[in-house]
């Protein structure tokens, strides 16, 4: 798979700057991050998304798609956990371009989701249709070209789309990043050809101002066709 300029595909980081790291040391939700041992805060938007639907049982089949540097594999490892801390009840796989330390019972692979290697080897460890539930917090680098950002963002979207159709169970979920503006009504057709039914969610733990929300997806269409060829009929959405 051709290599884009621009991207920071699969990972959550870049260099911070004086204004943003004061609103950091404030940040209510970082505090409790660093309390709860969670890696960021961005753990908390998928605490308050699973709290809401469900998303995440024991027995599961997990990926992780962007996942360093591990807080959305914490909390799904804590959710699929065994009493007493023997171990979890379910398969959790991360992904992500750059590295991320070791979290208990997590299978970690680093390369890149637009790489055809790394494609294949994700899903020689995944297998067939055995995952139940997929997420991913992939963002590309905002270059502030609403046009170029949002055709980034397209295209990671659509990435994560085509992986969930060819590995998802027959009732399994798709959460995904997005911005919202943009090529964001593209995005919501995309998931409406492509799940029986969908979601739209913005976590409190977002920052305020922030255009970042979350797409769900629930059971692939069995005629879905991957990076969002058009299709006749959509989803029922959900904004509520």
């Amino acid at each position: 798979m051709r290599k884009q300029p621009g991207y920071r595909a699969m990972s959550k980081r870049r260099k911070p700057g004086r204004a943003w790291l004061a609103r950091h040391i404030d940040d209510p939700y970082v505090k409790r991050a660093r309390a709860h041992g969670y890696r960021s805060r961005a753990a908390f938007k998928l605490i308050e998304i699973d709290a809401r639907d469900r998303l995440i049982r024991p027995g599961m089949a997990v990926v992780d798609l962007g996942s360093a540097p591990g807080a959305w594999s914490q909390v799904l490892r804590e959710r699929l956990a065994r009493p007493g801390g023997a171990g979890i009840d379910g398969r959790i796989v991360a992904l992500d371009l750059l590295p991320m330390e070791p979290i208990a019972d997590v299978t970690f692979l680093q390369g890149d989701l637009r790489d055809e290697a790394t494609l294949r080897q994700l899903a020689a460890t995944v297998g067939g249709p055995t995952l139940d539930l997929v997420v991913s917090d992939m963002a590309p680098n905002l270059s502030g070209v609403a046009a170029a950002d949002a055709a980034r963002m397209i295209d990671l979207v659509e990435l994560a789309v085509a992986f969930a159709l060819a590995h998802l169970k027959p009732d399994g979920a798709l959460l995904v990043k997005c911005f919202h503006g943009s090529g964001y009504s593209q995005l919501v057709e995309l998931f409406g050809h492509s799940f029986v039914r969908l979601a739209v969610r913005k976590p409190k733990a977002s920052r305020a101002g922030s255009a970042e929300t979350y797409l769900l997806g629930r059971s692939p269409k069995a005629t879905a066709v991957p990076a969002g060829a058009a299709m006749q009929g959509g989803a029922g959405l959900d904004a509520s």
